[in-house]
């Protein structure tokens, strides 16, 4: 038998073979020590690692709503202080929805208190577990459930919400985006937040296969042209600065089929939804350009 005793997150879970999120959670849990309580949310995460009886963590993980995953880590954080520790590190994750959604105003009271917890988004850019609706993720022209492609539609006519800027406009000392193409900087971005004294956010791309309609093996792949396209840049802001991006001087985007064109999600994009989603690179450009 194999011994996982020493593992944060062990196999046997039932997510979808080649999942995005579930890679990028495991490069996220390379960067926590071994003393963490996760608080996690509703979604993907929760449903396909913890099937009951069992459960795939091996690390205190706690679930309770959809919505309070921050309430839940506060409340940790309080029953840490007073027992006196101080070592052990608490930590929030949700997906899009539980975060940009149903949980943001708890998660705002959390960042408003100024609690020392590490909040961590796995952002497929919709419901993935519940069906593929639309959240405040979604991307323009992704052919959701809710936001089905049809006649003179393509998708979303809706923006994805700028939830870096909401973390930012909470004073934050470290706010931070990734992708699960890049999993030695999901690592690398999860150890820096924890030296935060503070409430810190990163927020990760996490491809989903039936969501994205895309093949079993291109989760990564997906997730390394986001960055390379200007769509989804790697980021990095410290005491509210812009202090690494992707986009840099040299920068020059990839062709956005290269991306767009391998999503079924996508397939049905016009020249006009082409021309708005290329202003929305030249606008990443402009904003996150080092």
């Amino acid at each position: 038998m194999p011994n996982y005793k020493n593992q944060k997150l062990c196999p046997g879970h039932n997510a979808c073979a080649g999942c995005g999120e579930l890679a990028a959670v495991q490069a996220a849990l390379r960067g926590l020590p071994t003393e963490v309580i996760i608080a996690s949310a509703t979604g993907c995460i929760e449903v396909t690692t913890t099937s009951f009886p069992e459960s795939s963590w091996g690390i205190p993980w706690i679930h309770s709503l959809f919505e309070n995953a921050a309430a839940a880590a506060s409340g940790v954080l309080a029953a840490l202080k007073a027992k006196g520790d101080n070592k052990t590190r608490v930590v929030a994750i949700g997906g899009d929805g539980a975060t940009y959604d149903i949980g943001l105003g708890l998660i705002s009271g959390m960042w408003e208190r100024d609690e020392r917890i590490l909040y961590i988004c796995f952002d497929t850019e919709a419901y993935s577990n519940t069906g593929i609706q639309a959240s405040g993720a979604t991307p323009y022209g992704a052919s959701t459930t809710t936001t089905p492609s049809g006649q003179g539609v393509s998708g979303a006519t809706t923006h994805k919400k700028d939830l870096l800027g909401i973390a930012l406009a909470h004073g934050l000392k470290y706010v931070a985006q990734s992708t699960a193409g890049f999993p030695d900087d999901i690592t690398n971005k999860i150890k820096k937040a924890l030296t935060v004294d503070g409430p810190s956010y990163v927020q990760i791309l996490a491809p989903c296969i039936p969501g994205w309609r895309i093949k079993n093996d291109a989760a990564g792949q997906m997730g390394k042209l986001a960055v390379k396209t200007g769509l989804y840049p790697l980021l990095e802001y410290t005491n509210g600065q812009l202090t690494a991006s992707s986009i840099t001087t040299k920068f020059t985007p990839a062709p956005l089929a290269d991306y767009l064109g391998r999503q079924g999600r996508f397939k049905n994009l016009n020249a006009s939804d082409l021309k708005i989603i290329d202003k929305i690179v030249k606008q990443n450009i402009s904003k996150y350009r080092l």
